[in-house]
C-alpha cells in the first residue's frame, strides 16, 4: 500500500475545480463534505484531491492551514484502505464546514465515514444508473 500524497495526486486545475463545483455530486459527514466528479486523467492517476477551509469561518491563516494539514493527512492515511481497488477515476474536493477547530482523531473518523458514504453512493449508482 502506498501512503503517499504526491504532486500528481493533487487537484490543481482551475477548469476541473470549476467543473467539479458546477457538475459534481456530494456526500456529507459533518463537519466534512466531499464533492466528487467522475473524470479521466491523462497521467493515469485514479484520484486527484484538494482540500478547502472557509476563510469566512476561520479568519486566521494559521487556523486554516492547520485544518488543511489535518484533512490531507487523514486523506493520505485512508485513501489506500478505501480506493486501492478502484477502477474509475474521480476528482475530489474535501471541504471543512464547521466554525470550530478540530483534532486529528475527529477528522480521521469523519474521513472514514465520508469515504464509506461515497463508496455506498457510487456503488448504488453503478448498479442502478438512472
Amino acid at each position: 500500500m502506498q501512503f503517499r500524497y504526491s504532486k500528481k495526486d493533487k487537484l490543481k486545475s482551475k477548469k476541473l475545480i470549476e467543473q467539479l463545483f458546477t457538475e459534481g455530486k456530494s456526500v456529507t459527514a459533518y463537519p466534512l463534505k466531499l464533492v466528487y466528479l467522475k473524470t479521466e486523467y491523462d497521467d493515469g492517476c485514479i484520484l486527484k484531491t484538494g482540500v478547502s477551509v472557509s476563510k469566512r469561518r476561520h479568519k486566521t491563516a494559521v487556523a486554516r492551514n492547520r485544518i488543511k494539514r489535518l484533512l490531507r493527512e487523514a486523506y493520505r492515511l485512508n485513501r489506500p484502505l478505501y480506493f486501492n481497488n478502484s477502477s474509475a477515476s474521480y476528482a475530489f474536493m474535501i471541504l471543512y464546514l464547521s466554525k470550530d477547530g478540530t483534532t486529528f482523531d475527529e477528522v480521521n473518523s469523519k474521513t472514514k465515514l465520508l469515504f464509506e458514504k461515497f463508496l455506498n453512493k457510487t456503488s448504488k449508482n453503478e448498479k442502478n444508473p438512472t
